[in-house]
């Protein structure tokens, strides 16, 4: 029971922490350092402190024995353990929306001005196929990594964070990119968006349902054939 707690107090931190670590990053590149939002200096200098971000949190999550800042990490986590465990990952779920609210809302106090969060640029279904497919590689890519490098800290996060970073590029100038439902709930709720249809389907249901088929093709992917039974005469 206090390993559970325990685990809910962390992934509110986490989630807390990460919606801040995205506005850091931003204003490092775009007001600390000076520099142009479309430029290459920006992007470069953008997607260096992105991947040692990503690093630094996957070792918190090391360091925390199991903490998480994403729902879909744990909704992963629920789909391939046993009943217990999917209902106490799916139960972590709320604190990192809660997490990620109250980050949220400490930005816009110390930062009123502030970036707003992903924004959807294009269509309801165009947007929801976008993070579901986004969603389905990371999710792919993960468990194979997990699968792969299952001792090796640094190479499986080195090659997770450069693969979750260009999924997020190719997603970024139509959904956002997020593959987070805790991280945007936030600012859609800061916002009075997050119970619209088009943040519901969007930023959770295709995200959600492409964990699912994930999963399933991995376990499809990897499973073997029992071998034939030789027959005695």
């Amino acid at each position: 029971m206090a390993g559970m707690v325990r685990l809910m107090i962390t992934d509110t931190i986490l989630s807390f922490l990460w919606v801040w670590s995205a506005v850091i990053i931003r204003l490092i590149v775009n007001v600390a350092l000076g520099l142009s939002f479309n430029g290459y200096a920006s992007e470069f200098v953008r997607s260096f402190l992105s991947v040692f971000n990503m690093f630094v949190f996957a070792y918190l999550v090391k360091l925390t024995d199991g903490g998480a800042y994403n729902p879909i990490a744990v909704f992963t986590s629920a789909v391939t353990g046993d009943f217990g465990s999917f209902v106490f990952n799916v139960g972590r779920i709320p604190f990192q929306i809660f997490g990620s609210i109250i980050g949220v809302r400490c930005i816009l106090v110390i930062f009123p001005e502030i970036w707003r969060g992903p924004e959807l640029v294009i269509n309801l279904h165009q947007g929801a196929l976008t993070e579901g497919l986004l969603t389905f590689t990371q999710v792919l890519i993960t468990l194979g990594l997990d699968r792969s490098f299952h001792g090796s800290f640094f190479w499986k996060n080195w090659i997770n964070s450069v693969l979750k970073l260009a999924l997020h590029i190719l997603g970024s100038d139509l959904t956002g990119g997020c593959m987070n439902p805790a991280a945007v709930v936030g600012w859609a709720y800061a916002l009075g968006a997050h119970s619209t249809k088009q943040h519901i389907v969007v930023y959770w249901f295709a995200p959600i349902e492409a964990t699912l088929f994930a999963v399933w093709t991995f376990r499809l992917l990897t499973s073997h054939p029992k071998p034939e039974k030789k027959k005695t005469n």
